[in-house]
C-alpha cells in the first residue's frame, strides 16, 4: 500500500517529510522522538483542517513503518471489497451508544480499514462508511495480529453478533525465552 508516494518499510522518513512539507494541501507538520528509543513520530493535518493524519518509524527515522489517515466518510465499504476483497480478520469498538467503530485487518496488503457502525446495534454492510485507514509493514502487521484479540471475518453481521463471539485470535503468550 501507498499513499502520496509513501509506502511503509520502503519510503525514507525524509523522503515522506519532504512529501509532506511540499503539498499545498497538507499543513502543520509536527515532529516527536521518544526518548531512549528509535521510534519517531509526525502528524500533519489537511490546509485549514485538523490533524489527521500520522507516520511512525521504528529505525530512528530511517524508514517509514506505519502510516495512520483519518478520511472523511465519502467511501463505502463496497468500494474497498472491489478492490481488496474481504478482510481477515476485524475488531470493534464502541466510541458512543450510537457510534461503533470496526478495525478491518487485511493481512496479506498489509492494511487496516476503519468503517463506521451505528452503535452496538449497528450492522457492518457494504454502506458502512471509511473512515480512516492504515498501512503498515508486513511485520508490524504480524506482530499487531500476535498482541491482539480478533475475530474472523464472517460476512456482514451486527457490531453485537461480532463482540459477542468467541475470538479466533488471541495474544500469543511470551515466554521467559522471548525476552
Amino acid at each position: 500500500p501507498c499513499w502520496r508516494g509513501t509506502t511503509p518499510g520502503e519510503t525514507s522518513w525524509q523522503d515522506a517529510r519532504t512529501l509532506i512539507e511540499d503539498d499545498e494541501t497538507l499543513d502543520n507538520l509536527q515532529t516527536q522522538s521518544e526518548d531512549n528509543t528509535d521510534r519517531v513520530g509526525a502528524a500533519w493535518a489537511q490546509a485549514d483542517g485538523d490533524l489527521c493524519c500520522q507516520m511512525f518509524s521504528s529505525d530512528n527515522g530511517e524508514t517509514v513503518d506505519f502510516l495512520i489517515l483519518q478520511t472523511a466518510p465519502d467511501e463505502e465499504l463496497e468500494a474497498v471489497f472491489e478492490l481488496y476483497g474481504e478482510p481477515e480478520f476485524l475488531i470493534g469498538e464502541t466510541l458512543a451508544d450510537d457510534q461503533g467503530l470496526f478495525s478491518l485487518f487485511y493481512t496479506d496488503i498489509p492494511m487496516l480499514i476503519y468503517a463506521f457502525v451505528e452503535g452496538e446495534g449497528g450492522t457492518i454492510s457494504e454502506s458502512s462508511e471509511v473512515i480512516g485507514f492504515a498501512y503498515m509493514t508486513a511485520d508490524l502487521m504480524q506482530e499487531l495480529i500476535d498482541t491482539s484479540e480478533l475475530h474472523a471475518w464472517e460476512g456482514f453481521a451486527t457490531y453485537q453478533d461480532y463482540m459477542d463471539g468467541e475470538f479466533e485470535v488471541t495474544p500469543i503468550p511470551e515466554t521467559e525465552e522471548d525476552e
